[in-house]
């Protein structure tokens, strides 16, 4: 049970980034939206925040993730799913998107 803003609940993988958590708790809607959405919804949210390289790139996505929570999206569009579910065998057709993903490069 939540029983402070600052207690934010995590993914199924990942625990919610000090980054995440500072804008969640800065936007009460966002933060809303984020408590009612599934484990695996907010854990996707959180490897697509964590899974890009640049800290530009990343304030870009957690800005997006506020935006799009606000706009009712439970998962970020066009995200594949966490690869880091070690609980669960990745998925032929995630491994199809990784496959393409690394040829693009």
């Amino acid at each position: 049970m939540i029983k402070t803003k600052k207690d934010i609940v995590s993914g199924v993988a990942h625990k919610v980034p000090v980054d995440l958590r500072d804008a969640l708790t800065s936007d009460l809607k966002a933060l809303a939206v984020w408590n009612d959405i599934t484990p695996l919804a907010r854990n996707e949210w959180i490897c697509w925040i964590i899974f890009v390289k640049k800290d530009e790139t990343r304030k870009e996505h957690i800005k997006r993730t506020i935006k799009e929570l606000k706009e009712g999206m439970r998962r970020p569009c066009c995200w594949f799913g966490c690869i880091h579910r070690i609980n669960k065998p990745i998925s032929s057709s995630v491994q199809s998107m990784l496959g393409k993903k690394s040829k693009s490069k």
